[in-house]
């Protein structure tokens, strides 16, 4: 389900208007979370720690409408709700892209993601995954502890997904952290609706 925002009743319709124009309206930072209770929580019920930081993440990005913001033609239409495309590692060090559904519940998002898994890692090539606007864009680079990170990108093809991408967890001591990495629209969002995010991804991690 989805509907058009009215933009010339919105309060970010010149900042819409102003970035829409670049070659390169994406804007993008790099933090660090806190994972771990979100770790602990993981091992200790026999959960895969990607699907549940991979699920925090998209219950994070469902709860802040900015993120369901997708641009079609002229029009920004709002999603009720966006899923997963994330990259799928495989044995042999290639990657698949992969389509999860969103579920608030992680046991069922869980179910279902671990089967798309298996499904992407037993192919080969990009396994072009569902296509759909309403997703967001996941990488995992777990073998880096990167303090930036930027995207291929091809500049003549429109596109206003967020891409968000995990590094290497670390241990210091009793703590866990791990980069994340946030590319968005600048049409659609600015640093406000990325502190959002971020304070209630680590709060769900944190939960």
């Amino acid at each position: 389900m989805k509907h058009s925002l009215n933009i010339e009743e919105w309060y970010r319709k010149d900042h819409f208007r102003f970035f829409s124009q670049f070659d390169e309206p994406f804007f993008g930072v790099t933090v660090t979370v806190d994972c771990t209770l979100a770790y602990q929580r993981a091992r200790e019920t026999g959960a895969s720690f990607f699907l549940f930081y991979l699920h925090r993440s998209l219950v994070a990005a469902n709860s802040i409408e900015a993120f369901r913001y997708r641009i079609e033609k002229e029009e920004v239409l709002v999603y009720q709700q966006v899923n997963a495309s994330p990259t799928i590692n495989r044995e042999n060090g290639s990657f698949g892209f992969a389509y999860m559904d969103y579920y608030p519940d992680f046991a069922e998002f869980a179910d279902h993601a671990a089967i798309e898994m298996e499904r992407v890692r037993n192919t080969t090539g990009l396994v072009p995954a569902m296509s759909a606007e309403n997703v967001i864009h996941y990488s995992s680079i777990p073998w880096l502890n990167f303090t930036s990170l930027s995207h291929a990108r091809a500049f003549g093809f429109g596109d206003s997904i967020p891409k968000i991408s995990f590094g290497k967890m670390s241990v210091n001591g009793d703590r866990r952290t791990m980069p994340v990495s946030l590319h968005v629209h600048h049409g659609l969002m600015d640093g406000y609706e990325v502190g959002q995010f971020v304070d209630k991804f680590q709060a769900l991690l944190d939960q």
